[in-house]
């Protein structure tokens, strides 16, 4: 993949960080008038399939007899244990603390990113990765309350893990899949599992058909799934996984600042000071170390 501009990377970290970010609110809101798991799998299984239709103009392109495993794989990872483990374990656990846990995800994306794609890990990028996860801790503080369950902290984690391991299989086989049909395929097989667990185990009776709910399920099957992985596809297949990871760091800041503008949320000092661990540690993960002249090359050249 051609290298992003520095314009294009610019605005597509941003309209990925405020997808997602502006997505907690929308979703929390959306959750009052239908089922968890249900309305997790229909803004996928939707998404997926917009965005396919969109995409049939370039259906060689989805070569799905050679890539279904890797399609498979992507939505088990990505969509699946992802969303359901994240839908599941916000019953077990106050939202602070659950966020909390699931930005551990940028950690391990450079650790992940460091073991598999042999992308350079220094001090000072393990540092700004530590400093990005405490701003988000700062960030989260207020929801540090509440009962805490064993489960919820395992869940928490397992939904980390399972993103980590799905954006970094994603990078491993980009020159394999069109990232746009690998995007689609995700989505709408995830999907599928997740709505056909969902009706399982909850019921679709239970949906209050009214425009909260239809906005939510519109903001997610078309800004909030597939406009948002195509752009964070599109960031890491151009770059180091590590280094965009790092960004997302931002997304509970959002999060936490549109719930506050939106949901009227106390607005507290702990944002301010969890904006600028986050800042600082995106800063030092994305800082391209200066050159060291070798100076012992350049003595031997000299006298040659």
């Amino acid at each position: 993949m051609k290298p992003l501009t520095a314009a294009k990377k610019a605005f597509l970290l941003t309209f990925l960080i405020l997808v997602w970010g502006l997505s907690w609110p929308i979703y929390k809101v959306t959750l009052q008038y239908t089922p968890p798991v249900i309305f997790s799998g229909l803004r996928a299984l939707v998404g997926g399939i917009l965005l396919g239709i969109a995409l049939l103009p370039s259906l060689k392109k989805l070569n799905l007899k050679k890539n279904w495993a890797v399609y498979s794989i992507s939505a088990f990872f990505n969509v699946a244990l992802f969303f359901g483990m994240q839908t599941v374990g916000l019953n077990y656990l106050p939202e602070g603390l659950f966020t909390v846990l699931v930005y551990v995800q940028p950690v391990l994306i450079g650790l992940f990113s460091w073991w598999w794609l042999g992308e350079k890990m220094t001090v000072r990028k393990i540092g700004g990765l530590i400093l990005g996860f405490i701003g988000v801790v700062i960030i989260s503080i207020g929801g540090l309350t509440g009962h805490v369950s064993v489960l919820g902290i395992v869940l928490a984690l397992a939904t980390a893990l399972s993103w980590a391991i799905g954006v970094v299989y994603v990078k491993k086989v980009s020159n394999r899949v069109d990232p746009y049909w690998l995007v689609a395929m995700q989505s709408a097989l995830g999907g599928l599992v997740m709505t056909a667990v969902g009706c399982g185990y909850e019921h679709v009776s239970s949906i209050t058909w009214n425009g909260l709910f239809l906005s939510g399920l519109a903001y997610g099957a078309i800004l909030g799934i597939p406009a948002a992985w195509l752009a964070y596809i599109t960031l890491i297949n151009a770059g180091e996984a590590s280094r965009v990871a790092a960004f997302t760091f931002l997304v509970p800041l959002v999060a936490v600042l549109s719930g506050t503008l939106l949901l009227h949320e106390p607005l507290t000092v702990s944002l301010i000071v969890g904006l600028i661990a986050i800042v600082s540690g995106i800063l030092l993960v994305n800082r391209s170390p200066k050159p060291v002249p070798n100076t012992k090359e350049k003595s031997v050249g000299q006298g040659s």
